[in-house]
């Protein structure tokens, strides 16, 4: 019997904009670091900020940390594919270093919000892959909240409040999935990502494999 020839075929593809959004507590942090822990054609969108840097934090690897002014300029000619203001200082996410990234194929992340996200919609077209993580139950989350103990009762009741507004716009997302188990919930948003990832549009090299075919090649 002859041996059989399995050929790898390489097909040059565009890269992807993943977002994750969430109420505080449903698990999207977690969620997230598993993504990058497992792919190394995923990283996590790095946001410029008008803040100080924090003991430990590394420029171009945990923010692009910058003046006001230079901000604003970014605002200005339009270079951020999202921008906000947090409490007194500025956040965005420079459009550049993405674009580039996407272009060599490369997928990345964001733990945004639905703002975040509606503005990053507006900018990156059929880039864009949007998932919002539900919790199992109001209970669960106020539980999560608390167990972490991170905040005091009144912030936790604070965005307990918050999450019902957050959960509201759950439908302007393209996926929606309930992190009742949060291994399970891992495996559906990497399932997500890899049939996304193979979506004819983001091909870019497909046509010209498919003519190779049809010549013979």
């Amino acid at each position: 019997m002859p041996k059989q020839i399995i050929e790898t075929v390489q097909i040059d593809h565009r890269g992807l904009m993943l977002v994750l959004s969430s109420p505080s507590g449903a698990g999207k942090t977690t969620i997230s670091r598993a993504l990058l822990e497992d792919d190394d054609k995923l990283s996590m969108s790095v946001s410029a900020t008008t803040r100080a840097p924090r003991p430990g934090e590394i420029e171009g690897k945990d923010y692009f940390f910058m003046e006001p002014v230079d901000f604003n300029l970014l605002v200005n000619r339009d270079e951020l594919l999202e921008h906000a203001k947090v409490f007194s200082n500025y956040y965005g996410t420079p459009s550049g270093p993405v674009r580039e990234s996407l272009a060599k194929g490369n997928d990345i992340l964001f733990d945004i919000d639905w703002q975040g996200t509606q503005q990053l919609a507006q900018k990156a077209g059929d880039d864009l892959v949007s998932i919002f993580v539900l919790p199992p139950s109001t209970q669960a989350l106020e539980k999560r909240l608390k167990s972490r103990a991170q905040d005091s009762d009144e912030v936790v009741a604070q965005r307990m409040s918050k999450a019902s507004e957050e959960i509201s716009h759950w439908a302007e997302y393209d996926y929606v999935v309930v992190n009742d188990d949060v291994e399970r919930c891992i495996l559906e948003v990497k399932a997500i990502l890899k049939a996304e990832r193979v979506r004819r549009i983001r091909r870019t090299g497909l046509l010209t494999f498919v003519n190779g075919l049809r010549e013979g090649y």
